[in-house]
């Protein structure tokens, strides 16, 4: 069974660069701030993301935005589960192999952090080294 990825929330390019630079290689999910596909846009992320996989998007409560970042091409949103039309949107992400979580993954949010400075660079790493198995 493979863990799944570290998650790290990112807010821009240099966020997205720092984090696969950290990761050396090791499995990575890019998220999004949380309601991202709302606020930003499915292709602001997407155009950020420079084309790593995988990256989950974040719609919040908003059916509307979760079936724009499908059609946009996103295959891992994350929909609140009391979106009245949740069962709605899962059904057309599974019609398009698409993922839709109901709860963020537990994720390294990069707001604020100065990637420049090797002490962030570090606890960045650290956060993306996969956890020791359990005896």
């Amino acid at each position: 069974m493979t863990a799944a990825p570290r998650a790290v929330v990112v807010h821009d390019a240099a966020q997205v660069r720092a984090a696969i630079t950290a990761a050396g290689g090791r499995q990575l999910l890019l998220l999004s701030a949380p309601g991202a596909a709302g606020s930003l846009g499915p292709a602001w992320f997407a155009a950020m993301l420079a084309g790593h996989a995988p990256a989950a998007i974040d719609c919040g409560t908003d059916p509307g935005h979760a079936l724009a970042a499908l059609r946009f091409g996103f295959r891992l949103l994350v929909l609140a589960p009391e979106t009245p039309a949740f069962a709605a949107v899962a059904g057309a992400a599974a019609e398009c192999g698409a993922t839709l979580l109901a709860a963020r993954p537990e994720a390294l949010d990069l707001a604020g952090w100065d990637l420049s400075r090797p002490a962030a660079q570090a606890a960045l790493a650290r956060w993306l080294d996969p956890p020791l198995p359990r005896p």
